[in-house]
């Protein structure tokens, strides 16, 4: 039994009837999994889970994912359907693992339901690859995502992922890669069509770190990431170059809505990706 079946089988045997259906999304779903790449697994439930299934969840997954070149990182997701449908921004999470939060999930327990964003590029990404693992189709559960909440969302934690951005620098700067491709087009793309998009939007001085992050996500898992004095000081300002350009985004989009409505819908506040 794969990964992927484990977990979803583990997600069915926890929760049980109250799971309404499980959806592969993420590079899965954008173009295919690279080395390095999580599995990325979205559950949608009637209810909020309990303490012992989320104590269950939590010590399924710490068993079924890992960052070893044999074990992909598991990257689970629980939405309450009432959070989510109607839509309203920012969503409720209900449950999330990740490999990132290993130590802190171990030392603190369960994740707990809060705030959650970045729900709204996953549910996107839910509903356009389509992809069910258990239940009906994603459309059957869950409402789209307003364009400009999709964007909201993708600016919004850009702050929080910079903190990585030494330890976990082939990540940020595709992943800042991808907000600058939908804070421009609307879309989610992969992250190295996404980077291949940044690149061609670069002056030359700033591709090199960006192109390097591109082959090591599309060659080789974390373990084997290895930057050269000379790229690791490009990287700062490549970042400052993309941000700039964000930023000069941000600030079109908000002169934009001076005066006018938007589409959003008003709710409860918090800034992540």
């Amino acid at each position: 039994m794969d990964q992927l079946e484990r977990t979803v089988r583990l997600v069915r045997d926890v929760v049980g009837p109250e799971l309404l259906g499980t959806y592969l999304h993420g590079s899965a779903v954008l173009g295919g999994l690279a080395p390095a790449s999580d599995l990325d697994v979205l559950a949608v439930t009637r209810r909020s889970l309990g303490d012992r299934e989320r104590r269950a969840l939590l010590d399924g997954l710490l068993e079924i994912s890992g960052l070893t070149p044999s074990v992909r990182p598991v990257e689970l997701t629980v939405v309450v359907r009432s959070e989510v449908r109607p839509w309203r921004f920012p969503p409720v999470g209900d449950f999330l693992y990740g490999e990132w939060l290993r130590e802190d999930l171990r030392a603190g327990g369960p994740p707990r339901p809060c705030p959650m964003p970045d729900l709204a590029v996953a549910l996107t990404v839910v509903l356009a690859g389509d992809h069910p693992l258990t239940g009906p189709p994603p459309a059957e559960l869950l409402d789209p995502v307003p364009h400009a909440d999709l964007v909201r969302a993708s600016l919004a934690g850009v702050p929080e992922l910079l903190t990585a951005l030494d330890d976990d620098t082939r990540n940020v700067l595709l992943t800042l890669a991808r907000v600058w491709n939908t804070a421009a087009t609307g879309t989610i793309r992969s992250k190295d069509a996404a980077a291949d998009w940044a690149l061609a939007h670069l002056p030359p001085e700033h591709r090199p770190v960006l192109e390097h992050a591109r082959q090591l996500y599309l060659t080789s898992s974390y373990q084997d990431e290895v930057w050269s004095a000379g790229l690791r000081a490009r990287v700062r300002p490549h970042v400052d170059a993309v941000l700039a350009r964000i930023d000069g985004l941000r600030g079109r989009r908000d002169g934009s809505r001076d005066g006018s409505r938007d589409g959003r819908q008003d709710g409860r506040q918090k800034d992540t990706v």
